[in-house]
């Protein structure tokens, strides 16, 4: 779960911490949702945006800081993220995640909507815990509505062969994207950097989240469901179209009609005739380089902040995540 944090002791023992405390409040005496929680807590995963949070939180004054408020917040920021995944799956109907049964698969899906609302009632819990009339909730307001309204403009592209790679990002920039700049941001904010440190950290989480996104997007294209752990190309089959088939489209769209238009019902051989459509005309090329000018910038604004330990370490982090091959 915490290998990427292995660099990162101190990290790695304070998202241990977290772990816990996830568990504490996912936690109830109905023994049906107990175990559906169970589930979902057991499933950590990389908890990359807690684990941004407290390198970002490092920057700041260590003697002001309230080391139960960060981990609470930390906290917050991971089950907002497993409750995003939760309603993202419903609306996907994915029956697996990284390779693990998904919730409404094994669930159902009415026990799955319940389960992301219960996670959001957590989050709301800490959020009140630790930032009640801070300014920082309306931060927290406005990082879930970008969310939501990322996720709708995502439903109604669906099919759309004449989006734009600007659409794409837009879409990006309210789902993934917005928590990771609300994780760095955060981070920043309550490791009482000054406000010029915070924003640039916001900017520095929000080009990570795209050009994070983007490079899982060209996986989708350049690996077997094995190594994926879901199935190849499952974007595609349900008419989402990201920037690989995105730039590719734009080149020769009459290549992909055929394919396209028949939106739902493409079968698997058309798929892969779409995937090696892709390939043939730089799709996936021109994605990666796409990725690489979102990856420049993260690392020119790290480049601003104050150069010591702890940016070395936010750097690091950044160019491991963001400097994939394929």
């Amino acid at each position: 779960m915490l290998d990427i944090w292995s660099h990162y002791p101190n990290v790695a023992q304070k998202l241990n911490t977290v772990s816990s405390l996830i568990n504490e409040h996912l936690s109830t005496d109905n023994p049906d949702v107990q175990q559906l929680l169970a589930d979902l807590s057991q499933e950590q995963g990389k908890m990359l945006r807690p684990g941004l949070f407290f390198l970002f939180a490092e920057l700041g004054d260590n003697h002001e800081q309230n080391e139960e408020q960060l981990l609470r917040v930390a906290a917050s920021l991971e089950i907002l993220h497993k409750a995003t995944l939760v309603h993202d799956d419903i609306i996907d109907d994915s029956p697996l995640r990284h390779g693990v049964v998904t919730i409404q698969s094994n669930f159902g899906k009415d026990v799955a909507v319940y389960a992301g609302d219960l996670l959001f009632t957590a989050f709301f819990e800490l959020l009140i815990d630790t930032m009640n009339g801070m300014s920082m909730m309306k931060d927290n307001a406005t990082a879930m509505k970008k969310l939501l309204f990322g996720e709708l403009s995502q439903m109604h592209a669906r099919f759309n062969q004449k989006q734009t790679i600007e659409n794409y990002v837009e879409n990006v920039k309210g789902k993934t994207a917005e928590l990771f700049r609300l994780a760095c941001l955060e981070g920043a904010y309550f490791g009482k950097s000054s406000p010029e440190i915070t924003q640039i950290a916001a900017s520095i989480g929000e080009n990570i989240g795209i050009a994070f996104q983007i490079y899982d997007d060209i996986l989708d294209y350049t690996s077997s469901s094995k190594i994926l752990k879901k199935p190849v190309l499952e974007d595609l089959a349900q008419g989402v179209y990201t920037s690989p088939l995105l730039f590719a489209i734009a080149k020769k769209p009459q290549a992909f009609a055929p394919f396209l238009d028949k939106k739902q019902n493409i079968s698997v051989t058309e798929i892969k005739n779409v995937s090696n459509l892709v390939h043939k005309l730089g799709g996936v090329k021109d994605a990666i380089f796409f990725a690489q000018g979102y990856t420049r910038k993260a690392l020119e604004d790290i480049d601003k902040l104050p150069q010591n330990k702890i940016t070395a370490s936010i750097k690091e982090l950044t160019t491991s995540l963001l400097n994939r091959k394929f």
